[in-house]
């Protein structure tokens, strides 16, 4: 009893309660203002640490020293006749009403203020997240109606391997890749994935079938390319995707100056193999000078490495293509598209490119 005694007559018990109600408050403020500025419930977790530990030192600190007219002492140092304890202990007595009375307020901003904020906050949030999901499922419905639509009438045309012993030919086989493509994009009745979809899986070592699902099709065009000197040999097969099944495979071994003819060829045998029925005729390559069209192909490969120097031989190889064939329309839309580059880039004058 008379250690209890003592505790009050040093205003330990005080000093714990005004240290017990001011963490209390600033643990509530710290709960309403650190998420306003993004953070976690782990600052908030190490301020209520930080200050459950601190109350065993606070408390030693005011059992052993006491505030007098002359600063703070040991308590032992102190005439207890000339203590000011109890006007000490009415100051905290008044600080705690203080504090009590700033936590009602708080508590009051917080329900009257803050809380109905927040809750328009986080309705208008969840009314936002609602719609986004909403036109994402639109959006999902859409898109699954129209590939249902195409039932298996859709093929991904993989970038044809460069089997040449000149690794410089490989824009020669891409761009074989990507005409077939083109030719089969015509088709109305044909889903065709688009280049980019296609061209990421080069040089992937997948399995087509799970090409397959992530491209969402049902036949898949792949093959080799072997060029050496005038001499071509294009192997292209078609694949029925998800049994890995070779619905047709064919090598063709020819001259460079029939390369349009090859290219017409297989896209006539997909489209039968696919078993479509179109409402004309099968799509044919615009053909212009074999010679023409290896620049051209080059040309396009240059100009989508996307630097200046590459544009620059691109132009250059364009413009030898459109002196062979003034009306192949592929070359001016290449170099056209060079020229919008470089502008946008600042490698051109605005006005000069864009003109």
């Amino acid at each position: 009893m008379s250690f209890f005694n003592e505790l009050k007559r040093r205003n330990v018990l005080r000093v714990g309660a005004a240290y017990a109600v001011a963490a209390w408050l600033l643990i509530q403020v710290t709960e309403t203002i650190f998420p306003l500025f993004g953070f976690d419930d782990t600052p908030a977790r190490i301020v209520v640490i930080v200050l459950a530990i601190g109350v065993i030192p606070v408390l030693i600190f005011a059992w052993a020293f006491e505030l007098t007219p002359e600063g703070l002492k040991k308590e032992e140092d102190v005439d207890r006749t000339q203590s000011i304890t109890p006007h000490t202990g009415k100051k905290l007595d008044r600080m705690i009403m203080v504090v009590l009375a700033l936590g009602l307020g708080y508590f009051a901003f917080d329900k009257f203020v803050l809380n109905p904020q927040r809750e328009a906050e986080q309705l208008a949030n969840l009314e936002e997240q609602k719609t986004t999901e909403v036109e994402q499922a639109r959006q999902k419905g859409r898109t699954e109606a129209l590939v249902e639509s195409y039932g298996d009438k859709s093929i991904a045309v993989l970038p044809f391997v460069n089997m040449s012993s000149d690794v410089e030919q490989e824009y020669f086989s891409d761009g074989i890749s990507e005409e077939l493509l083109n030719l089969l994009a015509q088709i109305p009745e044909l889903r065709v994935i688009s280049r980019s979809s296609a061209f990421s899986f080069k040089g992937k070592d997948i399995k087509l079938a799970q090409v397959a699902d992530e491209l969402n099709v049902a036949h898949i065009l792949e093959g080799s390319v072997r060029k050496a000197g005038n001499k071509v040999r294009i192997t292209a097969q078609l694949i029925e995707a998800r049994s890995d099944t070779h619905l047709w495979s064919e090598t063709y071994d020819r001259e460079q100056d029939d390369i349009f003819a090859i290219q017409d060829e297989i896209a006539a045998t997909v489209v039968a193999q696919l078993k479509i029925t179109l409402l004309g005729e099968a799509p044919h390559v615009q053909e212009t000078d074999p010679e023409a069209y290896a620049l051209f192909l080059q040309a396009r490969h240059l100009g989508r490495l996307g630097m200046d120097e590459g544009w620059e031989q691109s132009n250059a190889l364009y413009q030898q293509v459109l002196a062979i064939d003034a009306d192949y329309a592929a070359a001016w839309n290449g170099l056209a598209s060079n020229y919008t580059n470089q502008a946008a880039f600042g490698h051109l004058p605005f006005d000069e490119g864009f003109a």
